[in-house]
Order: C-alpha cells, then sequence, then structure tokens
C-alpha cells in the first residue's frame, strides 16, 4: 500500500495531478481541498494516499492532510459510495460542513452534490454518524479546511480550469458553463472561481 508520497509536483488540473518522486510519475486524483492548498508547479509536496485497486485500474487518490484521508476512508465504506462520489463530496464542502449535516440531519445538504441522491444521503448521514472520530470536530489540525492557496492557472484560462473541475467532479457541463459565467471575474483565479461555483451550486 503506497501511504505517502514525497517530490515535485510537476502538474495539476482538478481532479488530476502529477508528482515527480525521484524520476518516477505518479499521476493521483485529489479534492478541490487539497488543490486549494497545492504549491506552485516545480515545488516539493507531501501528500498522504489511498490505493484504490480494481479490476480494470489502480487509482491513486492524494489528500494534503491524514483527517482528510481518514474521511475519505470512511465514505468508500458506506454502502453505494465509492472513491469517485467520496471525492466529489470531500470538493463539494469541507469536512466541517460534512460533519455538520451529518450530525444534524441535513440530508437537504448532501442531495446538492453531484451523485447524491436522496436514499444515498440518508444511509451516509445513518452510516457515518457511527463512523466518524468524534475528534475530527475537534481537532482543527486533522481537517482539511479551504485555505487562500491559489491553483496554478498554466496555458488555459482561469474559467476553462474551473469548468473543466467542476465537471470532472462530476456536475453537468451546462451548470457548470452556467455557474462560472454567472460569477465570472477577470480579476479571479480558478481557485476563486471554483469556490464561487461551488456555492452558487449549492
Amino acid at each position: 500500500m503506497i501511504g505517502q508520497l514525497r517530490g515535485l509536483l510537476i502538474a495539476k488540473h482538478p481532479p488530476d495531478l502529477m508528482i515527480d518522486v525521484q524520476g518516477v510519475g505518479y499521476e493521483l486524483q485529489a479534492p478541490l481541498s487539497t488543490f486549494y492548498l497545492l504549491p506552485e508547479l516545480q515545488q516539493e509536496i507531501i501528500l498522504y494516499t489511498h490505493l484504490s485497486i480494481r479490476e480494470d485500474a489502480h487509482i491513486l487518490y492524494g489528500f494534503m492532510t491524514l483527517g482528510e484521508r481518514h474521511l475519505f476512508r470512511s465514505l468508500i465504506r458506506v454502502n453505494g459510495v465509492g472513491p469517485k462520489l467520496a471525492l466529489s463530496i470531500l470538493s463539494a464542502m469541507d469536512a466541517q460542513e460534512f460533519l455538520r449535516c451529518v450530525q444534524q440531519n441535513d440530508s437537504t445538504g448532501l442531495i446538492r452534490i453531484p451523485g447524491v441522491g436522496k436514499k444515498t444521503a440518508e444511509r451516509l448521514i445513518v452510516e457515518m454518524r457511527d463512523r466518524l472520530d468524534t475528534s475530527l470536530s475537534s481537532d482543527p489540525q486533522r481537517i482539511a479546511d479551504f485555505s487562500s492557496a491559489p491553483i496554478n492557472k498554466g496555458v488555459t484560462r482561469p474559467q476553462d480550469d474551473a469548468i473543466s473541475a467542476l465537471i470532472a467532479l462530476g456536475y453537468k457541463p451546462q451548470d457548470a458553463t452556467h455557474w462560472v459565467n454567472a460569477i465570472y471575474d477577470p480579476t479571479a483565479t480558478s481557485e476563486d472561481l471554483i469556490r464561487r461555483a461551488l456555492k452558487a451550486a449549492l
């Protein structure tokens, strides 16, 4: 099992990124909460990882904190929730907000996430209430909060990056385009647009 990677960040385009570890490029997928904390390209980074093994693919997921990975692993143990949906949940809301939904039986907040229907939301609340470590809600060091670290824009336009990220997380292309265009600001970074669009979606 690969539990941690340390190397140079050489590519990032939500939700995909690549880390060069002594000449070997590791491809990973990460939630937007981790992307908000990424450094600039060619900078060293340490990510906690989870390896998902399927018949047709081995997919590595990366997280900035152990708390974020813990929540991801708890989510994928819920019946009907796979890694892709868990990634969408962690991208749509931070860990504190998810904990609030679970503790307050707020299925409406969860249903707004693409791929989460009424039955899945109810199942998440019931199963996660028993599984979540209560220390997550009291120890801020184990919670992956959104930060002000910018997403590298690369050669594409910030709005294109934001739309692509939302589509990759399960939002419909027309909805992603509508939300980004509605809140577009020429001075905004990709990170700013993604955050504002997610607020509009939720």
